[in-house]
């Protein structure tokens, strides 16, 4: 009596999910092998059939429609222990690898290549990619971060992240700052226009033409942003902007002001005037921590969406293409909600200063014994 296949019923989901696998350019070639069987079972071929089309032993389509209805999809995936190619380094060598990359630097270089580290430890280039993606090591990548040592630093933060997480009543929250040096840009040649499989175009090198530097104010709750353009940046044009917004808004709103330490805000004459007018409130943030302050994200949207890949003549056309942006955000505002509590920014900030420590140890102390004698 013949044996009779085991019967493979696929979803369209189940047909979809292996369709997209024989597809994919990184699928491994075996699961893309039974990934084409179990295609091929499902529209209710016999394991001959199958093995004769894709040239595979007849016992293999058996398999894995015995393998697919016991696991489902995921069956695919498994590897028995001993199968498939032996590797060629042992887990010594690969430690070494390992801890080279993280506690090592070339000579004369900052950070390990593939070819670098191949040559110096005597294997392929290709073996130090595989064994890095496997770890997650990425030397050719950086990030910059800067710790803040304010000593009140979680009393301001409290004060700020308070702010953006229960605003109070009768009240307008504003996170304010200026963007100092921006730079209208002429490139020396045009752009060549996008198209199909090319991205737009611009010069490496450009010709000034001056500066300009924008005060802006973001009303967290609406996203609205108030911004003016003033050739530099003192506590003169603080003064003109605070008067701006007082004429702004309702004067039964207290308005709250987020805004960072740069001595233009506690001027002598900007403190005069802010007590002849109380319902401003100004709350500091840490020093080295824009990114406590929205404003700063909304300041990378006008410098992605509007000045860096542009070109101006002049300064006034600069001012020109800003007032625009600000007058196409505010027609329809999108706010920047903010999530993190001060024990989520705590919790992160403690992290790093432990790292800090195990590269430098008394690093932080020794931070605060300089500070203490200046």
């Amino acid at each position: 009596m013949a044996k009779i296949a085991a019967l493979v019923q696929l979803s369209d989901s189940d047909r979809n999910q292996l369709e997209k696998w024989v597809r994919a350019q990184f699928t491994p070639q075996q699961v893309v092998l039974r990934s084409r069987i179990l295609l091929l079972a499902g529209q209710g071929k016999e394991d001959l059939e199958i093995a004769s089309e894709l040239e595979v032993n007849r016992h293999t389509p058996a398999l894995w429609r015995r393998r697919f209805n016991e696991q489902g999809l995921e069956g695919l995936w498994e590897v028995k222990a001993g199968r498939g190619r032996k590797p060629s380094y042992g887990r010594k060598k690969v430690a070494g690898i390992v801890a080279a990359t993280l506690q090592t630097k070339p000579s004369g270089l900052t950070h390990w290549s593939c070819r670098t580290m191949a040559r110096e430890q005597g294997v392929s280039k290709n073996t130090v990619n595989r064994l890095w993606q496997e770890y997650n090591l990425k030397p050719h990548l950086s990030r910059t971060f800067k710790l803040s040592r304010d000593v009140r630093f979680l009393e301001k933060l409290t004060d700020v992240v308070g702010l953006y997480l229960n605003p109070p009543e009768k009240s307008l929250v504003l996170c304010l700052d200026e963007k100092s040096q921006i730079q209208a840009l002429d490139r020396t040649q045009p752009g060549l226009p996008l198209k199909p499989g090319r991205c737009g175009t611009y010069t490496h090198d450009y010709v000034r033409h001056g500066t300009t530097t924008l005060f802006a104010a973001l009303e967290i709750l609406e996203g609205q942003v108030i911004g003016q353009c003033y050739p530099r940046h003192r506590h003169q044009e603080f003064l003109k902007f605070l008067r701006r917004l007082d004429d702004e808004f309702p004067e039964k709103l207290k308005l709250h002001l987020v805004l960072d330490n740069y001595g233009t805000h506690k001027h002598p004459r900007v403190q005069a005037w802010l007590a002849r007018h109380p319902r401003f409130v100004l709350h500091f943030i840490p020093t080295s921590s824009s990114w406590l302050n929205q404003i700063e994200r909304w300041f990378g949207e006008l410098t992605q969406k509007a000045v860096r890949r542009a070109a101006f003549i002049s300064v006034p056309e600069l001012q020109g293409a800003i007032a625009e942006f600000l007058r196409a955000w505010n027609e329809n505002p999108k706010p920047f909600v903010w999530t993190a509590t001060v024990q989520k920014i705590m919790d992160k900030i403690s992290r790093g200063r432990a790292a800090l420590e195990t590269i430098q140890p008394g690093w932080s102390q020794k931070k605060n014994r300089k500070k203490r004698r200046k």
